[in-house]
């Protein structure tokens, strides 16, 4: 099940087939780091089986997973290497290298470095619903859906996607339903559990934060009064996912609670077609009920009216060749 999710609008007019998504896909595929490079990142498969399908279909939901590869030197040794060979030049040649030289040597030092470096691969899984037009991410830093868009539009000729915005924006909402006084006046089958983040939009930027608190108290309220907005909250759906909501429109540390899988046949070792079919139906259930909590997915090129905006979202309108996406903030080995 995805640990953290960033939703995005897919614009009318791509629903390419299956076919045709394996094929862009597999121009893509990820290859690993090669001795001398720090960094790749392509599409493997989502079941983890090797030469298998890079896109999967079930329940009428695509998965696709994109991997990436870093291999990191520190600094500081890569200085150490070269600021040796400085010495040796100098001590050889009775001439001290200059800043363009130094910098020659510290490239070259972190080419022969970067064959001893420990590759670090980290997967990113993306959850197509082409009915609901959403386009669904697990990727839980800025960097990596920078690298996510980027690949994305690069292999889906057509595709542009805009992170989903809504009426009412989520601190606005946050900020109500933290002052309400009674349970009545939360949004539909949405509770709010026990863990909050305030904070406040003056010099000093103090924050506040409750873990396994009572949130629905004067002094939750008093904090919210005195200027404090809240940037996360806890909350629960229906008492069957937990998930953390956040300024930007992030669900994080999502969880499906007991008894949402009751009865899950098994499938094996994997289950993967169970768990793709069961958290993405809960999810989308979940999910419109949220958009309406919110007053409503908002138009392009609208802004919302009501009372203190979130502030914009980490990353903004990223353009690739010629297709546009707009990104923002959204890492287990599975998402199911």
């Amino acid at each position: 099940m995805f640990k953290n999710v960033t939703i995005y609008r897919i614009a009318p007019g791509w629903a390419p087939t299956l076919e045709a998504m394996e094929t862009a896909l597999d121009s893509m595929r990820f290859v690993p780091c090669g001795a001398t490079q720090d960094k790749s990142v392509g599409w493997v498969e989502p079941r983890g089986e090797a030469h298998g399908p890079l896109v999967e279909s079930v329940a009428g939901q695509r998965i696709l997973k994109l991997q990436m590869e870093t291999k990191g030197v520190p600094g500081s040794v890569v200085r150490e290497k070269a600021d040796e060979e400085a010495e040796h030049i100098e001590a050889t040649t009775g001439r001290k290298p200059g800043k363009k030289q130094m910098k020659e040597l510290r490239e070259d030092a972190l080419l022969a470095l970067l064959p001893q470096a420990f590759a670090r691969r980290s997967p990113s899984w993306v959850w197509i619903d082409l009915e609901n037009r959403w386009l669904v991410t697990d990727a839980s830093s800025q960097g990596k859906l920078d690298e996510l868009v980027t690949a994305l539009v690069k292999v889906f000729d057509g595709l542009a996607i805009t992170l989903l915005q809504t009426q009412v924006t989520p601190q606005t909402a946050m900020t109500q339903w933290l002052s309400a006084t009674t349970p009545d006046e939360w949004p539909g089958a949405f509770s709010v559990e026990r863990e909050c983040e305030l904070k406040s939009g003056d010099e000093e930027k103090s924050v506040v934060k409750f873990t396994r608190h009572n949130l629905a108290t004067e002094e939750v309220r008093k904090h919210i009064t005195e200027g404090k907005l809240p940037t996360r909250l806890a909350m629960s759906w229906e008492g069957r996912i937990g998930f953390t909501l956040t300024e930007s429109m992030q669900l994080k540390k999502i969880s499906f609670l007991e008894g949402v899988f009751d009865g899950r046949p098994d499938e094996g070792e994997s289950g993967f077609d169970t768990d793709v079919a069961l958290s993405t139906g809960e999810l989308q259930r979940l999910l419109p009920e949220l958009l309406e909590a919110l007053g409503g997915e908002m138009e392009l090129g609208m802004a919302a009216a009501d009372g203190p905006s979130a502030p914009a979202a980490p990353g903004q309108s990223a353009k690739v060749g010629r297709h546009e996406a707009v990104t923002a903030v959204g890492d287990d080995e599975s998402p199911f």
